[in-house]
């Protein structure tokens, strides 16, 4: 994909990929691609960075949550992409975030969602029923949202413009994350390129949150 040619992102989490026979498709197999679950895949996470150690925690992933324990450079991380079914209850979706949280404990946790949920607090021309319980959530697990506002919505289609994809951190990582911001390459998708930088002691990790619909990669 031209995108990770030019500009080498590490750690790329992505929602709804494009698959054929349970295989995400347009990727080099030089990347190590990590999924989970027999179903359809919903979420999946591409590190392209041989000198990233990452492990797949089985216990938390399945085909719509995918989480990663990360260490490059003597920097460790939680790296998780989840997609929240707008037909579920966001409750379940909540659950599954929280053993995300539970899990990484006083760790640094970094976590990259297609939420399905509209709020003022990151950006959104208004909040839902969806975004006031996420709000709430993540003001009880004192987790942060990193989204910037932005000129370009992560989400658009000829019925409107939303921000339905969140990079969401904890304290412990917070300070670490920079650069956010939503990119203005066309991505052949109803959903934009989100991308940012995590950085600790002169080591630096280019992460683009990759959600596409249909073509994904």
């Amino acid at each position: 994909m031209k995108k990770i040619e030019t500009e080498e992102p590490e750690l790329i989490s992505i929602q709804e990929p494009y698959e054929y026979k349970s295989i995400l498709t347009r990727m080099s197999k030089h990347y190590r691609i990590y999924t989970a679950g027999t179903g359809k895949y919903r979420a999946a996470i591409i590190i392209t960075n041989s000198n990233i150690d990452a492990i797949l925690i089985s216990k938390l992933s399945d085909e719509d949550t995918v989480a990663l324990e990360t260490i490059y450079e003597g920097m460790s991380f939680l790296a998780a992409s989840m997609y929240f079914d707008i037909d579920d209850q966001i409750q379940n979706n909540l659950n599954e975030m929280f053993k995300l949280v539970r899990f990484a404990k006083e760790g640094r946790i970094v976590i990259a969602v297609d939420n399905n949920a509209r709020s003022k607090t990151w950006h959104d021309a208004k909040t839902n029923a969806r975004g006031r319980k996420l709000e709430e959530y993540l003001v009880s697990r004192h987790l942060h949202i990193v989204n910037e506002e932005c000129y370009r919505p992560t989400f658009f289609n000829s019925i409107g413009t939303s921000n339905i994809d969140l990079t969401i951190t904890n304290n412990n990582l917070l300070g670490k994350v920079s650069e956010w911001d939503i990119s203005n390459e066309d991505s052949l998708s109803d959903h934009n390129y989100i991308q940012y930088t995590i950085r600790e002691g002169g080591a630096e990790k280019q992460n683009i949150n990759y959600r596409k619909q249909g073509t994904k990669l």
